[in-house]
């Protein structure tokens, strides 16, 4: 069987908890508005209910403040989700804060009743591997990150179960808001039609390198002048021909330095006016400066330039080879893993080959390829197996990954870069459209849940 789903633009995965796989065509299903992850428990130093409150405080907290078609929702979890929001946020006040993670929390109810309705689950399996790449992304062991969550106040099992909340929420989301997104056929046209009258333009985004000369705060004029002309130095040893990642590397006092200066593609708005105006008339590779501001001196190198909606000439394509075993009678998924993760280990001392193994064990239309699935585009398998290809090296093998078909044994083949067809260019438009379309789509629908939701708001105890 062909692990095939529609054609999707998948150059950023979909973030659940900030860690966890992506939508089938979007780049990025959104949480919502206001809603907040448990990952960002590890992710920054935010304060939880239990460094605001003592104990006792928290005792007194303990109480339901809503339920929402039988399901309480008590005041503690009002009172961590609004310590959990975005610092911004902050000027709110507190009141609206605990109102705003009240409402959120009385959505997300709702919504879990859907998923429970259409029988939508999490597996222990599927719900230990988010936990695994949730410590591998913070480069963390599981127990680190335990360590790390309970020092921020965060228990274990309440860590997991909000884990298994968000992946049910997404896969709800994910269900029934893409089933009602519609493209018609005139619409991909006229995209496309558009896009090939695209012209280079101000709200481009653009990839920016700097490096960083810092002036200290209460610097004299020698000191400002001697900055000056080590930058005025660097920047002809750039135009001379010497790598500016390199420079930037040895000379940056930015934090980005060790990534050779780069801050990211992204909207000119959220750059620096000083940089955008710099770059404006610089074509890509230019550079320019040196400029002063607040921090220093700056000089800027423009990496790349792209209209939001341009449609790539190319496209990376992947070949890949797996063993497919599904559990299901005397194999558990435990044992499908461990059997699989012995085959890698007899790949790999060769002891046997990939395509042997796959001939005789995977339960798979690909086995009498050699697990084989030849040559495809991004999206074309689903999430959770694509997720695992897209990080492995050329000849490497993955570690044992769960999919909704089975577990597999993943090796990359090969990679190559194509020219995009007709038809992957009306797939790409399709997918472009649908995510412009998707925000209203998901609100609606939210207000639909919501709708149908019986809520109950309950006073303080006196």
């Amino acid at each position: 069987m062909r692990l095939k789903i529609k054609f999707a633009i998948t150059s950023s995965l979909l973030v659940i908890l900030g860690l966890y796989g992506h939508c089938a065509w979007s780049q990025s299903l959104k949480p919502s508005p206001g809603s907040q992850s448990a990952a960002g428990l590890i992710l920054r130093n935010v304060p939880t209910a239990p460094a605001m409150e003592t104990s006792d405080q928290l005792q007194a907290l303990d109480y339901i403040v809503a339920v929402v078609d039988n399901e309480p929702i008590t005041n503690i979890e009002v009172n961590i989700l609004a310590a959990m929001a975005d610092p911004a946020a902050a000027k709110l006040g507190r009141s609206a804060l605990l109102q705003n993670a009240l409402e959120n929390l009385i959505n997300e109810s709702a919504q879990l009743q859907v998923a429970r309705q259409l029988n939508i689950q999490v597996s222990a399996e599927e719900l230990q591997q988010a936990i695994d790449q949730t410590a591998k992304r913070n480069k963390l062991s599981v127990e680190d990150l335990k360590q790390r969550l309970l020092a921020q106040g965060v228990g274990w099992e309440r860590y997991r179960a909000q884990i298994k909340r968000q992946i049910l929420l997404q896969r709800v989301r994910e269900r029934e808001v893409i089933s009602r997104i519609k493209v018609q056929d005139h619409e991909i046209e006229t995209f496309l039609q558009e896009n090939s009258k695209t012209q280079p333009g101000k709200n481009d985004d653009i990839n920016i390198a700097h490096i960083l000369l810092s002036v200290p705060e209460k610097a004299d004029a020698d000191e400002v002048t001697r900055v000056f002309n080590k930058a005025e130095e660097l920047l002809r040893r750039i135009k001379a021909g010497e790598d500016f990642s390199t420079l930037a590397a040895q000379n940056s006092n930015a934090p980005d330095r060790a990534n050779g200066g780069q801050l990211g593609m992204r909207n000119p708005e959220k750059y620096p006016t000083l940089f955008v105006d710099a770059v404006q008339s610089l074509q890509v590779g230019g550079v320019t400066g040196p400029l002063r501001s607040g921090a220093g001196f700056h000089i800027l190198k423009l990496l790349e330039r792209k209209s939001p909606n341009a449609l790539p000439t190319s496209i990376t394509q992947t070949r890949a080879r797996h063993i497919l075993l599904r559990p299901g009678g005397q194999l558990s998924q435990d044992s499908a893993r461990a059997q699989l993760a012995g085959y890698k280990i007899q790949i790999e001392t060769g002891k046997a080959s990939f395509e042997e193994l796959a001939t005789q064990y995977s339960q798979d239309a690909s086995a009498i390829q050699g697990g084989d699935l030849g040559w495809a585009n991004p999206g074309m398998m689903v999430p959770e197996f694509e997720k695992v290809m897209d990080a492995l090296q050329p000849g490497e093998i993955a570690d044992p990954a769960i999919s909704r078909f089975g577990v597999h044994l993943i090796q990359v083949m090969e990679r190559r870069e194509a020219p995009l067809s007709l038809r992957d260019k009306q797939d790409m438009a399709r997918n472009i459209l649908r995510e412009r379309k998707f925000e209203e789509t998901l609100k609606n629908w939210e207000r639909e849940v919501r709708g149908r939701a019986y809520v109950e708001y309950r006073e303080p105890p006196q």
